[in-house]
């Protein structure tokens, strides 16, 4: 029976990617973030719960998975060519073992990427039948795993502030998002890129929202200024409970010069067989324009700074990562033996990351977790690990303050979404964000009056079931018997559709990651076309609405391309 922890520490792994959907080519090279964010970070994640589960270790972990994500991870597309993408390189594994026979380390490790992508296509396919989400649903269901959610598209708040109904939306639409998948409300968000603004909080607390995640200085500078730092949550004066990122456990992963992935034994990101291989040989597994591109197959560990890598070793790797699960482990012993010295309340360390962190940049790191979550319920019994949730169902006394602006960007605020380089999309942000609400209230009474005339239709219709407003929906309404609406409701039912879909061009246009894409200089013509798309698809679907004179083909291609968000109903903006 193990004794009351003195403290806790609280993981959250923050798990997006943009929404990106092309089915009119395949082409598009950034489809495979997800593919790879799949195989490098969910999957193994996954298996690593598992693992813990069946060892019975008593463990906690908290994630966002943001709508975006959840929306690409349930679209069959994607989903196929998912399937496709590891049925690619398990043929290009297949050929480095062949290949590579004159170098015995080299060959291990292609027969090691054979059996991994194989084995990802076995747990995606038959074990989950090609939706990782139930995956996740799965953990939290059985109390391990809190999931919590995020704005509707990242969009970033102290930019969007400016009309809060397009916070509220993001917020909004955001949480109905979390409910589909997960069948219950979320009690938590990570705030997009943890932008803080007090203007959003009585939108939080409108959707439910318990508790939020916030960069250091977010807490720190909180006023009055907290009396324990980052290791108590706060509580503003609107009733929204915020959590600080822990700076000491951030600095020991994340640091650049020190932090644990640079260790000379892990995988080397940068070396990979798409650039090292010959040209023709790589051809058919680069991108279709013939320009050389990371296919995941790496044979090199990080060694040092100069170009003479050595061949990676999978047990080397895990030695390393073993010995600083134990470094890690031991300065949260530290840290919280010392808080409780001077604290009335046992101290909680807020650890949060990007998810993809662990695995897609950092390859070991899912199985770091997995040992360090080991050694926390085996090896010590200083601390125990928690949700957010839990800690507050537990400890609900708290001080109030008024949290500070901010954000985990470089400097703490926003000069990464709003500098020279990507200041021109800000108008165009602002201005459909009014159009936006403009449409909301003009043609809300309209949809309010739909909705009634199908409410009559309860009992006594089949097409009862099929009717709301929503593109799904109406859709599937549009293969039942159509005869039965009169022409003034096809044109309502076609109007509100379109009002949908400028809601979904917005949101879209509203990530965050472009405006994050363009500042770093990495896919910028890519993330300026998504700008510059959504930007004019939604003026000539909201000029087509003015003029009476929607485009049904245009819709529908919108529709099929921009499919995020099924269920939405545009009134969010009113």
């Amino acid at each position: 029976m193990k004794k009351q922890p003195k403290g806790y520490v609280s993981f959250v792994l923050h798990a997006h990617l943009p929404f990106i959907h092309h089915p009119e080519s395949k082409d598009y090279l950034e489809e495979q973030w997800l593919f790879e964010a799949i195989s490098e970070t969910y999957i193994p994640l996954l298996l690593n719960f598992q693992k813990l589960v069946e060892e019975k270790v008593d463990f906690r972990i908290t994630m966002s998975m943001t709508p975006p994500l959840l929306n690409m991870l349930d679209n069959r597309l994607l989903q196929e060519r998912y399937i496709d993408y590891l049925k690619t390189h398990i043929e290009l594994a297949e050929k480095e073992i062949k290949r590579t026979t004159y170098d015995e380390r080299v060959n291990q490790l292609s027969h090691y990427y054979f059996e991994r992508y194989s084995n990802d296509l076995h747990v995606f396919h038959d074990i989950y039948h090609d939706n990782i989400i139930q995956g996740f649903k799965h953990f939290q269901d059985i109390g391990v795993l809190e999931i919590i959610t995020c704005g509707a598209t990242h969009g970033y708040f102290p930019i969007l502030y400016v009309n809060e109904k397009t916070i509220r939306a993001q917020i909004g639409v955001g949480v109905q998002t979390y409910e589909k998948y997960f069948g219950r409300k979320p009690r938590g968000i990570w705030l997009p890129e943890c932008g803080y603004v007090p203007e959003a909080d009585k939108y939080l607390k409108e959707f439910g929202i318990d508790y939020v995640i916030t960069e250091s200085h977010g807490v720190l500078y909180a006023d009055p200024a907290p009396v324990y730092g980052t290791l108590s949550p706060i509580v503003s004066p609107n009733g929204v409970i915020a959590f600080g990122r822990d700076m000491d456990s951030s600095r020991q992963v994340w640091s650049s010069i020190n932090g644990y992935p640079g260790d000379f034994n892990y995988r080397e990101f940068y070396r990979d067989i798409g650039y090292d291989a010959d040209y023709d040989y790589i051809k058919p597994y680069i991108a279709v324009n013939g320009v050389r591109v990371n296919t995941g197959i790496k044979y090199h560990r990080i060694t040092g700074p100069t170009e003479n890598k050595d061949i990676y070793n999978v047990q080397w790797a895990k030695d390393s990562a073993e010995k600083q699960a134990s470094h890690f482990l031991h300065s949260r012993i530290d840290q919280i033996t010392e808080a409780c010295t001077y604290m009335k309340k046992p101290p909680v360390v807020l650890c949060p990351y990007d998810a993809e962190l662990y695995g897609h940049w950092w390859y070991e790191g899912p199985y770091w977790l997995y040992i360090l979550f080991k050694k926390i319920y085996y090896d010590q019994d200083t601390f125990a690990l928690i949700t957010p949730s839990e800690y507050i169902d537990q400890f609900p006394e708290m001080q109030v303050c008024s949290p500070c602006r901010s954000s985990w960007g470089a400097n703490g605020y926003s000069e990464v979404w709003l500098n020279e380089t990507n200041d021109y999309a800000h108008k165009h942000l602002h201005k459909i964000g009014d159009k936006m609400t403009e449409l909301a209230y003009e043609y809300a009474p309209l949809a309010d009056d739909l909705d009634r005339e199908f409410e009559t239709w309860k009992g006594n219709s089949p097409l009862y079931d099929y009717i709301h407003i929503n593109t799904t929906s109406l859709r599937r309404l549009q293969n039942t018997k159509l005869s039965l609406l009169t022409k003034e409701q096809k044109e309502k039912i076609l109007l509100v559709r379109a009002l949908n879909q400028c809601a979904r061009e917005l949101l879209l246009l509203q990530s965050s990651d472009w405006l994050f894409i363009i500042t770093n200089g990495t896919m910028v013509d890519y993330a300026k076309k998504r700008i510059k798309d959504h930007t004019g698809r939604f003026h000539k679907l909201y000029g087509q609405i003015k003029n009476h004179s929607l485009d049904k083909k245009f819709l529908q291609c919108l529709e099929e391309k921009d499919c995020i968000f099924p269920e939405i109903d545009f009134r969010i903006y009113r």
